[in-house]
């Protein structure tokens, strides 16, 4: 497959050789290309900065390179994804069967409910109405921000190289780990950002009334809170639908942790995000039939483990048999 073409302008892509300063200047955190629209946003490389006033910076090591008589990370992180198999059958199977029992028991008549998937229904209509390149610019801005964020939830620094086009975008740091170039995939930004408002809001409310001794403002806001349920639908929708459609056109962010266990961490964090949200909305209390239906999926879970033991020792055993013979 040919490459496709790399974006003009500053820090953006490569031409001809690299000068060796380059590679000595950390890792750059790959932009969000336009897997969707690969003319429109095209595939981006990983450099890095280092800040002017302190000295080079060692780069990383790669994620597959292996110490010496060792194992290499990515083999690693794939026999720890292999691990989290459980973990995510369990989880799934507490989720799904928590939403059928709340479903029947009258969840679709909540307000929450009802608010949650309206904005994934408003979602769906500009998804349909809005042109691919205007909602990807808003997921690549949303992307480079969620790395810039997370970089500095690890003491990283930010280069003033931030950038977002229709050409794509970049963000420059002067460290790379796995969480950091995830981050995207399973960060709702926007619903993170809209949470944090409502929350701020509210918070601000309640101050004000007891400090003036009456309840006025707080239950005023709290009286939108469907609007805020509307835009958190919506945003994670949004995140959820471009996460789906990035990683099924292989990033090549998920290739730095191994794509098998940047998969599972990416599918595990979202599915609790979703089920943290079931759990916080419903006014039906689903706490005790969550955990219930977590124990049930991993009873599930060892039995179907046994039968593949149990059918695995007699397949052993016929083609013992007929070796045998």
């Amino acid at each position: 497959m040919a490459t496709p073409a790399r974006p003009k302008g500053k820090g953006s892509g490569r031409s001809g050789r690299q000068p060796k300063e380059d590679s000595q200047r950390g890792k750059r955190l790959r932009a969000t290309a336009a897997v969707l629209a690969p003319e429109l946003f095209p595939e981006e490389e990983t450099a890095g900065f280092a800040p002017r006033s302190a000295p080079a910076l060692r780069e990383p090591a790669d994620e597959a390179e292996s110490p010496r008589g060792g194992v290499s990370k990515q083999a690693l992180k794939f026999v720890l994804g292999v691990l989290l198999l459980p973990v995510a059958f369990i989880l799934t199977g507490g989720f799904l069967g928590t939403f059928k029992q709340s479903v029947q028991d009258g969840l679709l008549a909540q307000r929450s409910f009802g608010c949650l998937a309206a904005g994934i229904l408003l979602f769906a209509i500009l998804f349909a109405l809005v042109p691919r390149r205007f909602l990807m610019l808003a997921y690549v801005f949303g992307h480079e921000v969620t790395h810039a964020i997370w970089v500095k939830f690890f003491g990283g620094k930010v280069a003033d190289q931030f950038h977002v086009s229709l050409e794509g975008g970049h963000v420059l740091t002067d460290r790379v780990n796995t969480w950091i170039v995830l981050s995207p995939y399973f960060f709702p930004i926007y619903s993170i950002l809209s949470g944090t408002l409502y929350g701020v809001l509210l918070l601000s409310g309640w101050v004000i009334d007891l400090m003036n001794g009456r309840a006025g403002l707080y239950p005023a806001i709290a009286s939108f809170q469907w609007i805020f349920l509307v835009v958190i639908g919506c945003t994670l929708a949004f995140h959820l639908a471009f996460t789906f459609l990035l990683v099924t056109k292989s990033q090549p962010d998920l290739h730095y942790g191994g794509t098998f266990f940047s998969l599972t961490v990416i599918y595990l964090i979202n599915l609790l995000i979703i089920t943290g949200l079931l759990l916080g909305t419903s006014a039906l209390g689903l706490w005790g039939l969550y955990g219930d239906c977590l124990w049930k999926s991993a009873e599930l879970f060892i039995f179907l483990c046994g039968q593949l033991w149990v059918w695995g020792a007699e397949g052993i055993d016929a083609l013992r048999a007929a070796i045998g013979k």
